[in-house]
Protein backbone atom coordinates (compact mmCIF):
# COMPACT_ATOMS: atom_id res chain seq x y z
CA UNK A 1 0.00 0.00 0.00
CA UNK A 2 1.33 3.42 -0.94
CA UNK A 3 2.29 5.68 1.94
CA UNK A 4 1.31 8.80 0.02
CA UNK A 5 -2.03 10.34 -0.83
CA UNK A 6 -3.45 13.69 -1.87
CA UNK A 7 -4.41 16.45 0.50
CA UNK A 8 -7.97 16.01 -0.78
CA UNK A 9 -8.10 12.40 0.35
CA UNK A 10 -6.41 13.27 3.64
CA UNK A 11 -9.22 15.73 4.36
CA UNK A 12 -11.87 13.16 3.45
CA UNK A 13 -10.27 10.58 5.77
CA UNK A 14 -9.99 13.11 8.59
CA UNK A 15 -13.68 14.05 8.34
CA UNK A 16 -14.53 10.37 8.69
CA UNK A 17 -12.53 10.32 11.93
CA UNK A 18 -14.58 13.30 13.12
CA UNK A 19 -17.76 11.24 12.81
CA UNK A 20 -19.01 12.95 9.66
CA UNK A 21 -21.40 10.63 7.81
CA UNK A 22 -23.21 13.14 5.58
CA UNK A 23 -21.84 16.27 3.90
CA UNK A 24 -23.37 18.80 1.52
CA UNK A 25 -22.13 20.99 -1.27
CA UNK A 26 -21.96 22.00 -4.91
CA UNK A 27 -19.22 20.30 -6.89
CA UNK A 28 -16.76 22.52 -8.73
CA UNK A 29 -13.33 22.43 -10.30
CA UNK A 30 -12.11 24.06 -7.11
CA UNK A 31 -13.20 21.30 -4.72
CA UNK A 32 -13.01 18.19 -6.91
CA UNK A 33 -9.89 16.65 -5.30
CA UNK A 34 -11.75 16.43 -1.98
CA UNK A 35 -15.10 15.36 -3.38
CA UNK A 36 -13.47 12.80 -5.67
CA UNK A 37 -11.84 11.27 -2.59
CA UNK A 38 -15.13 11.25 -0.69
CA UNK A 39 -16.75 9.46 -3.62
CA UNK A 40 -13.98 6.87 -3.98
CA UNK A 41 -13.80 6.11 -0.27
CA UNK A 42 -17.57 5.71 0.02
CA UNK A 43 -17.77 6.40 3.76
CA UNK A 44 -19.48 9.80 3.69
CA UNK A 45 -22.80 10.43 2.00
CA UNK A 46 -22.37 13.46 -0.20
CA UNK A 47 -25.55 15.45 -0.95
CA UNK A 48 -25.33 17.67 -3.99
CA UNK A 49 -27.36 20.82 -3.39
CA UNK A 50 -28.57 23.11 -6.16
CA UNK A 51 -26.87 26.13 -4.65
CA UNK A 52 -24.20 26.97 -2.12
CA UNK A 53 -26.63 28.66 0.26
CA UNK A 54 -28.76 25.55 0.25
CA UNK A 55 -25.80 23.30 1.01
CA UNK A 56 -24.77 25.35 4.06
CA UNK A 57 -28.38 25.52 5.30
CA UNK A 58 -28.61 21.73 4.97
CA UNK A 59 -25.39 21.22 6.91
CA UNK A 60 -26.72 23.66 9.52
CA UNK A 61 -29.99 21.72 9.91
CA UNK A 62 -28.17 18.41 10.23
CA UNK A 63 -25.81 19.76 12.88
CA UNK A 64 -28.58 21.32 14.93
CA UNK A 65 -30.69 18.18 15.25
CA UNK A 66 -27.79 15.72 15.56
CA UNK A 67 -25.49 17.73 17.82
CA UNK A 68 -22.62 16.76 15.53
CA UNK A 69 -20.53 18.64 12.99
CA UNK A 70 -22.17 19.99 9.86
CA UNK A 71 -19.99 20.02 6.74
CA UNK A 72 -20.54 21.97 3.53
CA UNK A 73 -18.33 22.37 0.45
CA UNK A 74 -18.41 25.31 -1.93
CA UNK A 75 -16.24 26.61 -4.71
CA UNK A 76 -14.33 29.86 -4.44
CA UNK A 77 -15.19 33.47 -5.31
CA UNK A 78 -18.82 33.91 -6.30
CA UNK A 79 -19.72 30.49 -4.97
CA UNK A 80 -18.25 31.21 -1.54
CA UNK A 81 -20.16 34.50 -1.59
CA UNK A 82 -23.38 32.65 -2.38
CA UNK A 83 -23.05 30.86 0.96
CA UNK A 84 -22.83 34.10 2.98
CA UNK A 85 -26.46 34.37 4.10
CA UNK A 86 -26.56 30.76 5.22
CA UNK A 87 -23.28 31.23 7.10
CA UNK A 88 -24.74 34.26 8.90
CA UNK A 89 -27.69 32.10 9.95
CA UNK A 90 -25.37 29.39 11.28
CA UNK A 91 -23.32 32.04 13.09
CA UNK A 92 -26.44 33.51 14.69
CA UNK A 93 -27.55 30.05 15.81
CA UNK A 94 -24.12 28.99 17.07
CA UNK A 95 -24.06 25.93 14.82
CA UNK A 96 -20.92 23.80 14.79
CA UNK A 97 -20.30 23.81 11.04
CA UNK A 98 -17.25 23.40 8.83
CA UNK A 99 -17.40 25.29 5.54
CA UNK A 100 -14.65 24.16 3.17
CA UNK A 101 -14.23 26.34 0.12
CA UNK A 102 -11.76 26.13 -2.69
CA UNK A 103 -9.32 28.81 -3.70
CA UNK A 104 -7.40 29.52 -6.90
CA UNK A 105 -3.83 28.30 -7.38
CA UNK A 106 -1.34 29.75 -4.92
CA UNK A 107 0.78 30.98 -7.86
CA UNK A 108 -1.89 33.56 -8.75
CA UNK A 109 -3.44 34.20 -5.34
CA UNK A 110 -3.73 37.71 -3.86
CA UNK A 111 -2.21 39.46 -6.90
CA UNK A 112 -5.32 41.28 -8.15
CA UNK A 113 -5.04 39.56 -11.54
CA UNK A 114 -8.80 39.27 -12.05
CA UNK A 115 -8.18 35.53 -12.14
CA UNK A 116 -11.38 33.57 -12.81
CA UNK A 117 -13.21 32.50 -9.64
CA UNK A 118 -11.11 34.75 -7.41
CA UNK A 119 -12.74 37.17 -4.99
CA UNK A 120 -10.63 40.02 -3.66
CA UNK A 121 -9.71 39.32 -0.04
CA UNK A 122 -12.00 36.32 0.21
CA UNK A 123 -10.57 35.41 3.62
CA UNK A 124 -11.75 38.73 5.05
CA UNK A 125 -15.25 38.06 3.70
CA UNK A 126 -15.24 34.60 5.26
CA UNK A 127 -13.99 36.00 8.56
CA UNK A 128 -16.94 38.39 8.73
CA UNK A 129 -19.52 35.59 8.33
CA UNK A 130 -17.77 32.89 10.38
CA UNK A 131 -16.70 32.33 13.95
CA UNK A 132 -13.21 32.01 12.46
CA UNK A 133 -11.71 31.62 8.99
CA UNK A 134 -8.45 29.97 7.92
CA UNK A 135 -6.42 29.52 4.77
CA UNK A 136 -4.40 26.37 4.14
CA UNK A 137 -1.01 27.70 3.06
CA UNK A 138 0.88 24.47 2.35
CA UNK A 139 0.23 20.76 1.94
CA UNK A 140 1.98 20.02 5.22
CA UNK A 141 -0.29 22.35 7.19
CA UNK A 142 -3.57 21.18 5.61
CA UNK A 143 -4.42 18.62 8.30
CA UNK A 144 -3.45 20.85 11.27
CA UNK A 145 -5.50 23.70 9.80
CA UNK A 146 -8.61 21.58 9.25
CA UNK A 147 -8.22 19.99 12.69
CA UNK A 148 -8.04 23.42 14.33
CA UNK A 149 -11.07 24.58 12.33
CA UNK A 150 -13.12 21.64 13.62
CA UNK A 151 -11.93 22.31 17.18
CA UNK A 152 -12.94 25.95 17.01
CA UNK A 153 -16.31 25.12 15.43
CA UNK A 154 -17.20 22.62 18.17
CA UNK A 155 -15.79 24.51 21.16
CA UNK A 156 -18.43 26.43 23.11
CA UNK A 157 -19.69 28.91 22.17
CA UNK A 158 -19.79 26.93 18.93
CA UNK A 159 -20.16 28.38 15.45
CA UNK A 160 -19.40 27.97 11.74
CA UNK A 161 -15.77 28.03 10.64
CA UNK A 162 -14.56 28.52 7.06
CA UNK A 163 -11.40 27.09 5.52
CA UNK A 164 -10.18 27.99 2.06
CA UNK A 165 -7.84 25.54 0.32
CA UNK A 166 -6.09 26.45 -2.94
CA UNK A 167 -6.76 23.89 -5.64
CA UNK A 168 -3.08 23.04 -6.16
CA UNK A 169 -2.75 22.21 -2.46
CA UNK A 170 -5.86 20.01 -2.59
CA UNK A 171 -4.26 17.98 -5.38
CA UNK A 172 -0.75 17.89 -3.87
CA UNK A 173 0.79 14.56 -2.84
CA UNK A 174 1.57 14.11 0.84
CA UNK A 175 2.57 11.30 3.17
CA UNK A 176 -0.17 9.70 5.21
CA UNK A 177 0.10 11.05 8.76
CA UNK A 178 0.40 8.72 11.73
CA UNK A 179 -2.32 10.67 13.56
CA UNK A 180 -5.65 11.28 11.82
CA UNK A 181 -7.67 11.68 15.01
CA UNK A 182 -10.15 14.50 15.46
CA UNK A 183 -9.37 17.44 17.73
CA UNK A 184 -9.62 17.37 21.49
CA UNK A 185 -12.73 19.37 22.40
CA UNK A 186 -12.48 20.80 25.89
CA UNK A 187 -15.43 21.49 28.16
CA UNK A 188 -15.36 24.79 30.00
CA UNK A 189 -14.53 24.70 33.67
CA UNK A 190 -16.15 27.12 36.07
CA UNK A 191 -15.47 28.94 39.30
CA UNK A 192 -16.91 26.79 42.11
CA UNK A 193 -16.94 29.79 44.44
CA UNK A 194 -19.32 31.59 42.08
CA UNK A 195 -21.61 28.56 41.97
CA UNK A 196 -21.59 28.50 45.77
CA UNK A 197 -22.44 32.20 45.82
CA UNK A 198 -25.32 31.65 43.40
CA UNK A 199 -26.61 28.74 45.47
CA UNK A 200 -26.55 30.89 48.59
CA UNK A 201 -28.49 33.63 46.79
CA UNK A 202 -31.10 31.17 45.47
CA UNK A 203 -31.54 29.21 48.70
CA UNK A 204 -34.05 31.76 49.98
CA UNK A 205 -35.98 31.97 46.69
CA UNK A 206 -39.57 30.75 46.85
CA UNK A 207 -40.51 31.29 43.18
CA UNK A 208 -37.31 30.77 41.13
CA UNK A 209 -37.41 30.59 37.33
CA UNK A 210 -34.94 29.28 34.74
CA UNK A 211 -34.75 30.94 31.30
CA UNK A 212 -33.22 28.30 29.01
CA UNK A 213 -31.58 29.11 25.69
CA UNK A 214 -29.93 27.05 22.98
CA UNK A 215 -26.81 26.70 25.10
CA UNK A 216 -28.70 24.28 27.37
CA UNK A 217 -29.63 21.69 24.76
CA UNK A 218 -27.13 19.24 26.26
CA UNK A 219 -28.18 20.00 29.83
CA UNK A 220 -31.59 18.29 30.16
CA UNK A 221 -30.57 16.05 33.08
CA UNK A 222 -29.28 19.00 35.12
CA UNK A 223 -32.37 21.06 34.27
CA UNK A 224 -34.61 18.20 35.41
CA UNK A 225 -32.78 18.10 38.76
CA UNK A 226 -33.53 21.78 39.35
CA UNK A 227 -37.14 21.39 38.21
CA UNK A 228 -37.53 18.55 40.70
CA UNK A 229 -36.39 21.00 43.39
CA UNK A 230 -39.18 23.41 42.40
CA UNK A 231 -37.77 25.67 39.69
CA UNK A 232 -40.08 26.78 36.89
CA UNK A 233 -38.89 27.05 33.30
CA UNK A 234 -39.36 29.44 30.40
CA UNK A 235 -37.39 29.09 27.18
CA UNK A 236 -36.16 31.04 24.22
CA UNK A 237 -37.28 29.66 20.88
CA UNK A 238 -33.83 28.06 20.54
CA UNK A 239 -34.17 26.44 23.97
CA UNK A 240 -37.46 24.69 23.25
CA UNK A 241 -37.69 21.03 24.20
CA UNK A 242 -34.84 21.05 26.73
CA UNK A 243 -37.70 20.27 29.09
CA UNK A 244 -40.50 18.46 27.20
CA UNK A 245 -43.15 21.04 26.38
CA UNK A 246 -45.91 18.99 27.97
CA UNK A 247 -44.09 19.13 31.33
CA UNK A 248 -46.19 21.02 33.91
CA UNK A 249 -43.22 23.11 35.08
CA UNK A 250 -42.55 24.86 31.75
CA UNK A 251 -44.00 27.96 30.14
CA UNK A 252 -42.39 26.86 26.89
CA UNK A 253 -41.50 29.68 24.53
CA UNK A 254 -44.41 31.92 25.56
CA UNK A 255 -41.72 34.21 26.91
CA UNK A 256 -43.17 37.62 25.91
CA UNK A 257 -46.89 36.96 26.32
CA UNK A 258 -48.54 39.56 28.58
CA UNK A 259 -49.83 36.87 30.94
CA UNK A 260 -46.32 35.51 31.29
CA UNK A 261 -44.83 38.97 31.81
CA UNK A 262 -47.34 39.48 34.61
CA UNK A 263 -46.29 36.14 36.08
CA UNK A 264 -42.64 37.28 36.00
CA UNK A 265 -43.55 39.97 38.53
CA UNK A 266 -44.39 37.25 41.06
CA UNK A 267 -41.04 35.44 40.64
CA UNK A 268 -38.23 36.25 43.04
CA UNK A 269 -35.23 35.03 40.99
CA UNK A 270 -34.36 34.36 37.37
CA UNK A 271 -31.39 32.33 36.16
CA UNK A 272 -30.73 32.87 32.44
CA UNK A 273 -28.75 29.96 31.02
CA UNK A 274 -27.19 29.75 27.56
CA UNK A 275 -29.39 32.44 26.03
CA UNK A 276 -28.57 35.67 24.22
CA UNK A 277 -31.91 37.20 25.35
CA UNK A 278 -32.51 38.24 21.76
CA UNK A 279 -34.25 41.50 20.97
CA UNK A 280 -37.37 40.00 19.40
CA UNK A 281 -37.78 37.66 22.39
CA UNK A 282 -37.48 40.43 24.97
CA UNK A 283 -39.54 43.22 23.37
CA UNK A 284 -36.29 44.85 22.29
CA UNK A 285 -34.82 44.40 25.78
CA UNK A 286 -37.78 46.05 27.48
CA UNK A 287 -39.48 42.87 28.69
CA UNK A 288 -39.80 43.12 32.48
CA UNK A 289 -37.85 40.04 33.58
CA UNK A 290 -37.81 38.77 37.16
CA UNK A 291 -35.26 40.24 39.52
CA UNK A 292 -32.68 39.49 40.72
CA UNK A 293 -31.35 38.15 37.43
CA UNK A 294 -28.40 35.76 37.33
CA UNK A 295 -26.64 34.43 34.26
CA UNK A 296 -24.72 31.29 33.21
CA UNK A 297 -23.11 31.17 29.77
CA UNK A 298 -20.26 29.63 27.80
CA UNK A 299 -19.64 33.05 26.25
CA UNK A 300 -17.76 35.29 28.67
CA UNK A 301 -19.10 38.34 26.80
CA UNK A 302 -22.67 37.46 27.81
CA UNK A 303 -22.01 39.10 31.17
CA UNK A 304 -24.43 42.07 31.45
CA UNK A 305 -25.31 41.85 27.74
CA UNK A 306 -28.82 43.17 27.08
CA UNK A 307 -29.79 42.96 30.75
CA UNK A 308 -27.70 43.61 33.84
CA UNK A 309 -27.14 40.57 36.03
CA UNK A 310 -26.43 40.28 39.74
CA UNK A 311 -23.96 37.44 39.21
CA UNK A 312 -22.39 35.87 36.11
CA UNK A 313 -20.89 32.40 35.87
CA UNK A 314 -18.75 31.60 32.86
CA UNK A 315 -19.00 27.89 32.23
CA UNK A 316 -20.70 24.90 30.67
CA UNK A 317 -24.46 24.94 31.29
CA UNK A 318 -24.77 21.26 32.17
CA UNK A 319 -21.84 21.30 34.59
CA UNK A 320 -22.84 24.52 36.34
CA UNK A 321 -26.52 23.58 36.68
CA UNK A 322 -25.58 20.15 38.00
CA UNK A 323 -23.30 21.69 40.59
CA UNK A 324 -26.00 24.20 41.49
CA UNK A 325 -28.60 21.46 41.95
CA UNK A 326 -26.27 19.55 44.27
CA UNK A 327 -25.80 22.62 46.47
CA UNK A 328 -29.53 23.41 46.58
CA UNK A 329 -30.84 19.94 47.43
CA UNK A 330 -32.92 20.07 50.59
CA UNK A 331 -32.54 23.84 50.95
CA UNK A 332 -35.39 25.31 48.88
CA UNK A 333 -38.83 26.04 50.31
CA UNK A 334 -40.93 26.69 47.23
CA UNK A 335 -44.17 28.64 47.45
CA UNK A 336 -46.93 26.02 47.00
CA UNK A 337 -48.85 28.40 44.71
CA UNK A 338 -45.88 28.86 42.35
CA UNK A 339 -46.62 25.85 40.14
CA UNK A 340 -50.33 26.72 40.10
CA UNK A 341 -49.66 30.29 38.99
CA UNK A 342 -47.18 29.13 36.33
CA UNK A 343 -49.75 26.71 34.90
CA UNK A 344 -52.38 29.43 34.86
CA UNK A 345 -50.07 31.85 33.01
CA UNK A 346 -49.28 29.18 30.45
CA UNK A 347 -52.94 28.28 30.01
CA UNK A 348 -53.85 31.91 29.40
CA UNK A 349 -51.00 32.39 26.91
CA UNK A 350 -51.92 29.24 24.99
CA UNK A 351 -55.63 30.10 24.88
CA UNK A 352 -55.09 33.67 23.72
CA UNK A 353 -52.56 32.62 21.08
CA UNK A 354 -54.96 29.94 19.80
CA UNK A 355 -57.80 32.46 19.69
CA UNK A 356 -55.78 34.68 17.35
CA UNK A 357 -55.30 31.87 14.82
CA UNK A 358 -58.89 31.76 13.64
CA UNK A 359 -59.36 28.81 11.25
CA UNK A 360 -55.68 27.81 11.42
CA UNK A 361 -56.14 26.44 14.92
CA UNK A 362 -57.45 23.29 13.21
CA UNK A 363 -54.17 22.88 11.36
CA UNK A 364 -52.15 23.09 14.57
CA UNK A 365 -54.42 20.60 16.27
CA UNK A 366 -54.17 18.18 13.35
CA UNK A 367 -50.39 18.35 13.31
CA UNK A 368 -50.17 17.82 17.08
CA UNK A 369 -52.62 14.93 16.90
CA UNK A 370 -50.67 12.91 14.35
CA UNK A 371 -47.03 13.95 14.52
CA UNK A 372 -46.22 12.04 17.72
CA UNK A 373 -43.19 12.83 19.88
CA UNK A 374 -40.33 11.69 17.64
CA UNK A 375 -40.05 14.40 15.03
CA UNK A 376 -38.04 17.45 14.01
CA UNK A 377 -39.94 20.73 13.71
CA UNK A 378 -38.18 23.05 11.23
CA UNK A 379 -39.55 26.48 10.39
CA UNK A 380 -38.85 29.30 7.99
CA UNK A 381 -39.75 32.92 8.72
CA UNK A 382 -43.43 33.25 7.91
CA UNK A 383 -46.54 34.60 9.62
CA UNK A 384 -47.58 31.10 10.64
CA UNK A 385 -44.28 30.48 12.37
CA UNK A 386 -44.34 33.80 14.19
CA UNK A 387 -47.92 33.27 15.39
CA UNK A 388 -47.89 29.57 16.27
CA UNK A 389 -44.94 27.62 14.88
CA UNK A 390 -42.46 29.04 17.36
CA UNK A 391 -44.49 28.02 20.39
CA UNK A 392 -47.80 26.17 19.92
CA UNK A 393 -46.81 22.88 18.28
CA UNK A 394 -45.16 21.08 21.19
CA UNK A 395 -41.73 19.50 20.88
CA UNK A 396 -40.27 17.05 23.31
CA UNK A 397 -36.52 16.76 22.82
CA UNK A 398 -33.79 19.41 23.05
CA UNK A 399 -32.69 19.29 19.42
CA UNK A 400 -36.03 18.78 17.70
CA UNK A 401 -36.64 22.47 17.01
CA UNK A 402 -34.90 24.30 14.17
CA UNK A 403 -35.85 27.74 12.92
CA UNK A 404 -34.36 30.63 10.98
CA UNK A 405 -32.92 32.35 14.03
CA UNK A 406 -31.43 35.26 12.08
CA UNK A 407 -34.78 36.23 10.57
CA UNK A 408 -33.93 35.55 6.91
CA UNK A 409 -36.61 33.94 4.77
CA UNK A 410 -35.94 31.09 2.39
CA UNK A 411 -33.72 28.92 4.63
CA UNK A 412 -36.18 26.63 6.41
CA UNK A 413 -36.78 24.11 3.62
CA UNK A 414 -33.07 23.47 3.14
CA UNK A 415 -32.46 23.17 6.88
CA UNK A 416 -35.30 20.64 6.95
CA UNK A 417 -33.60 18.53 4.28
CA UNK A 418 -30.43 18.44 6.36
CA UNK A 419 -32.41 17.65 9.50
CA UNK A 420 -34.20 14.80 7.77
CA UNK A 421 -30.95 13.32 6.44
CA UNK A 422 -29.44 13.37 9.95
CA UNK A 423 -31.65 10.40 10.77
CA UNK A 424 -32.13 11.58 14.36
CA UNK A 425 -35.94 11.50 14.25
CA UNK A 426 -38.50 9.37 12.48
CA UNK A 427 -39.96 12.37 10.63
CA UNK A 428 -39.10 15.98 9.87
CA UNK A 429 -41.90 18.50 9.45
CA UNK A 430 -41.14 21.85 7.86
CA UNK A 431 -43.24 25.03 7.93
CA UNK A 432 -42.64 27.54 5.11
CA UNK A 433 -44.40 30.42 3.38
CA UNK A 434 -44.70 30.72 -0.37
CA UNK A 435 -42.33 33.71 -0.49
CA UNK A 436 -39.65 31.87 1.46
CA UNK A 437 -40.03 28.63 -0.48
CA UNK A 438 -39.40 30.33 -3.80
CA UNK A 439 -36.08 31.84 -2.65
CA UNK A 440 -34.38 28.47 -3.02
CA UNK A 441 -37.15 26.41 -4.58
CA UNK A 442 -34.64 24.39 -6.59
CA UNK A 443 -33.67 22.53 -3.43
CA UNK A 444 -37.00 20.68 -3.67
CA UNK A 445 -35.23 18.70 -6.38
CA UNK A 446 -32.51 17.88 -3.87
CA UNK A 447 -35.15 16.62 -1.43
CA UNK A 448 -36.58 14.32 -4.09
CA UNK A 449 -33.20 13.11 -5.32
CA UNK A 450 -32.10 12.26 -1.76
CA UNK A 451 -35.54 10.95 -0.73
CA UNK A 452 -35.42 13.13 2.37
CA UNK A 453 -38.13 12.07 4.82
CA UNK A 454 -39.67 15.52 5.23
CA UNK A 455 -43.23 16.83 5.11
CA UNK A 456 -43.23 20.45 3.97
CA UNK A 457 -46.27 22.46 5.06
CA UNK A 458 -46.52 25.36 2.61
CA UNK A 459 -48.61 28.30 3.81
CA UNK A 460 -49.53 29.91 0.48
CA UNK A 461 -51.10 33.37 0.61
CA UNK A 462 -49.40 34.48 -2.65
CA UNK A 463 -47.76 37.47 -1.04
CA UNK A 464 -45.28 38.60 1.60
CA UNK A 465 -47.97 38.36 4.26
CA UNK A 466 -46.21 40.02 7.17
CA UNK A 467 -45.06 42.93 4.99
CA UNK A 468 -48.63 43.37 3.78
CA UNK A 469 -49.85 43.48 7.39
CA UNK A 470 -47.19 46.03 8.33
CA UNK A 471 -48.27 48.15 5.37
CA UNK A 472 -51.86 47.95 6.60
CA UNK A 473 -50.88 48.86 10.15
CA UNK A 474 -48.23 51.51 9.55
CA UNK A 475 -48.44 52.73 5.94
CA UNK A 476 -52.11 53.53 5.49
CA UNK A 477 -52.88 50.24 3.76
CA UNK A 478 -50.70 51.08 0.75
CA UNK A 479 -49.73 47.60 -0.43
CA UNK A 480 -46.75 48.01 -2.69
CA UNK A 481 -44.52 45.19 -3.96
CA UNK A 482 -45.96 42.40 -1.83
CA UNK A 483 -48.00 40.34 -4.30
CA UNK A 484 -46.22 37.23 -5.59
CA UNK A 485 -46.96 35.28 -8.73
CA UNK A 486 -46.52 31.61 -7.88
CA UNK A 487 -46.52 28.40 -9.89
CA UNK A 488 -49.30 25.88 -9.78
CA UNK A 489 -47.63 23.83 -7.07
CA UNK A 490 -49.52 20.66 -7.94
CA UNK A 491 -48.07 20.76 -11.47
CA UNK A 492 -44.68 21.91 -10.24
CA UNK A 493 -44.45 19.06 -7.74
CA UNK A 494 -45.65 16.56 -10.34
CA UNK A 495 -42.78 17.60 -12.62
CA UNK A 496 -40.36 16.80 -9.78
CA UNK A 497 -42.01 13.56 -8.77
CA UNK A 498 -42.87 15.12 -5.39
CA UNK A 499 -46.09 14.08 -3.63
CA UNK A 500 -48.40 17.09 -3.30
CA UNK A 501 -51.61 17.75 -1.39
CA UNK A 502 -53.68 20.92 -1.37
CA UNK A 503 -55.70 21.96 1.65
CA UNK A 504 -58.43 24.35 0.55
CA UNK A 505 -60.45 23.68 3.71
CA UNK A 506 -58.99 22.78 7.07
CA UNK A 507 -61.79 20.27 7.49
CA UNK A 508 -59.48 18.15 5.30
CA UNK A 509 -56.51 18.62 7.62
CA UNK A 510 -56.75 15.40 9.65
CA UNK A 511 -56.90 13.10 6.63
CA UNK A 512 -54.17 14.85 4.66
CA UNK A 513 -51.78 15.35 7.59
CA UNK A 514 -52.17 11.71 8.62
CA UNK A 515 -51.55 10.49 5.06
CA UNK A 516 -48.65 12.87 4.45
CA UNK A 517 -46.87 11.85 7.63
CA UNK A 518 -47.27 8.16 6.79
CA UNK A 519 -45.42 8.49 3.47
CA UNK A 520 -41.69 7.84 3.38
CA UNK A 521 -39.81 10.52 1.48
CA UNK A 522 -40.62 14.16 0.72
CA UNK A 523 -44.20 15.42 0.71
CA UNK A 524 -45.53 18.95 0.17
CA UNK A 525 -48.83 19.93 1.80
CA UNK A 526 -50.01 23.24 0.37
CA UNK A 527 -52.42 25.23 2.53
CA UNK A 528 -54.43 27.53 0.25
CA UNK A 529 -54.70 30.49 2.59
CA UNK A 530 -56.82 32.49 0.16
CA UNK A 531 -59.43 29.74 0.33
CA UNK A 532 -59.11 29.06 4.06
CA UNK A 533 -59.27 32.70 5.12
CA UNK A 534 -57.47 35.10 7.42
CA UNK A 535 -56.04 34.79 10.91
CA UNK A 536 -58.31 36.22 13.58
CA UNK A 537 -55.49 38.53 14.64
CA UNK A 538 -53.21 40.07 12.01
CA UNK A 539 -49.49 39.66 12.72
CA UNK A 540 -47.57 42.83 11.81
CA UNK A 541 -44.06 42.11 13.03
CA UNK A 542 -42.52 41.15 16.37
CA UNK A 543 -44.33 42.45 19.45
CA UNK A 544 -43.06 45.67 21.02
CA UNK A 545 -43.38 47.04 24.51
CA UNK A 546 -46.33 49.35 25.00
CA UNK A 547 -45.26 52.47 26.79
CA UNK A 548 -46.91 52.98 30.14
CA UNK A 549 -48.99 56.20 30.23
CA UNK A 550 -47.55 59.00 32.27
CA UNK A 551 -49.56 60.10 35.28
CA UNK A 552 -49.64 63.67 36.42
Amino acid sequence: MSNTTTVGELIAAFLEQCGVRTAFGVISIHNMPILDAIGRRGNIRYVGARGEAGSVNMADGLARVSGGLGVAFTSTGTAAGNAAGAMVEALTAGTALLHITGQIETEYLDQDLAYIHEAPDQLAMLSSISKAAFRVRSADTALPTIREAVRVAQTAPSGPVSVEIPIDIQAAEIEWPTDLAGPHITTLTHDEARVEKLAEALASAKRPLLWLGGGTRHARAAVERLVALGFGVVTSVQGRGVLPEDHPATLGAYNVHPAVESFYKTCDALVVVGSRLRGNETLKYKLALPQPLYRIDADALADNRGYRNELFIHGDAAAVLDALATRLEGKLKIDPTFAIDLAAARETAVAETAKGLGPYRKLVESLQRFVGRDYNWVRDVTISNSTWGNRMLKIFTPRAGVHALGGGIGQGMQMAIGAALAGSASKTVCLVGDGGLMVNVGELATAVQENANVMIVLMNDQCYGVIRNIQDAQYGGRRYYVDLHQPDFSQFCASLGLTHYRLSSLDQADDIIREGLAKVGPVLVEVDMQAVGSFATAFAGPPVKKEEPEHA
